[in-house]
């Protein structure tokens, strides 16, 4: 997930070790996206809390979005530099698995609160995604995607390029999910609604925040952040009857790294409860593990009603899901 602190700064990335610290140490490159190496993001605590055991430095390289950080490691191949891809998904995870790149990780997680069997990647968060809305100017928000497309044309959405934009993706399924053979006449009743389809989630997100949309595609735990960094209570997600469909933030050791060993110890480290700890009000999202006080009030429980989305029914369609939802909204 994004850091909600890029609307008014630029993103800060962790500094990496000065060129003598460097040939001292062994350095881990990491590939993740922007938010989560900002400042405000979970990248420097998670580094500071790795690099106190291990020895090692810890250099992020970022792109906006965790698909743009698959399409650079597709790019490079085995040259890249890469030793570890943190910020993919459940829904782009079958992608980088099918490139051949990424070796199994060798770990065993356990106490994890969702089932999980990935040789290749290990999770770090989840959220489910949703539509956003500030209560004070919709107090009566659309509960499904048949509601919303009856609604108004004036009543407008923003939401992600599925091209480049894992929400944007997520979107995706989640009206497959939930319509089937049905999903090119739900894309097409909410083109009228829809203001701008954006590269990323940041700037959908910064346009619902100036008052341009009524709704934002993004998580059912975005409102946390409002209530807890900025003590705002107005901000909720639209109660969707359809239910909703997961999103897991999964990392993966590259084939090609000279620090395999050091790239599963990182893994190891980003599911203890020291790093779920970090990840909740600074990614905002669940943890992977149960970490009971710790996990503040305003993140509510998880819906009762989650969509599936097999990996392999994803490989096989996905692309045409995607080209059908796009030629909707043409």
């Amino acid at each position: 997930m994004r850091s909600f602190k890029l609307f008014a700064l630029a993103a800060v990335i962790c500094a990496t070790a000065s060129p003598a610290l460097a040939e001292d140490k062994p350095v881990l490159d990491v590939y993740t996206y922007d938010g989560f190496a900002s400042e405000w993001g979970p990248g420097p605590l998670l580094k500071a809390g790795f690099e106190k055991t291990c020895n090692c430095t810890i250099a992020f390289t970022t792109s906006e979005d965790a698909i743009s950080n698959l399409r650079k490691v597709q790019l490079e191949g085995t040259a890249t530099k890469a030793d570890v891809v943190l910020g993919l998904d459940t829904a782009t995870s079958g992608e980088a698995r099918a490139t051949g790149l990424f070796a199994p990780h060798g770990l065993t997680p356990e106490g994890l609160v969702l089932p999980w069997s990935d040789p290749e990647f290990i999770p770090f968060d989840y959220g489910y995604f949703a539509y956003v809305y500030d209560k004070a100017k919709t107090p009566n928000p659309p509960t499904s995607f048949e509601e919303l497309i009856a609604l108004p044309d004036s009543f407008k959405v923003v939401i992600q390029d599925p091209r480049s934009s894992t929400p944007g993706l997520g979107h995706v399924l989640w009206i497959q999910a939930a319509y089937g053979d049905r999903a090119p006449e739900i894309w097409k009743g909410l083109k009228p609604h829809v203001l701008t389809m954006t590269r990323g989630w940041s700037e959908a997100y910064g346009l619902f925040l100036d008052g341009q949309a009524d709704m934002v595609l993004s998580y059912t735990t975005s409102p946390a952040y409002h209530a807890i960094a900025e003590q705002k209570d107005n901000y909720a997600y639209a109660p969707f009857s359809e239910g909703y469909v997961a999103q897991v933030e999964v990392a993966g050791i590259l084939k090609s790294s000279d620090q395999p060993d050091l790239g599963k110890a990182f893994l190891a480290y980003l599911m203890t409860p020291e790093a779920q700890k970090i990840i909740p009000t600074t990614n905002w999202m669940y943890p992977v593990i149960d970490i009971g006080d710790e996990l503040p009030a305003a993140f509510g429980t998880p819906p009762d009603k989650v969509l599936p989305i097999d990996e392999a029914t994803l490989a096989a369609n996905g692309r045409a899901w995607v080209d059908a939802a796009l030629a909707a909204l043409q």
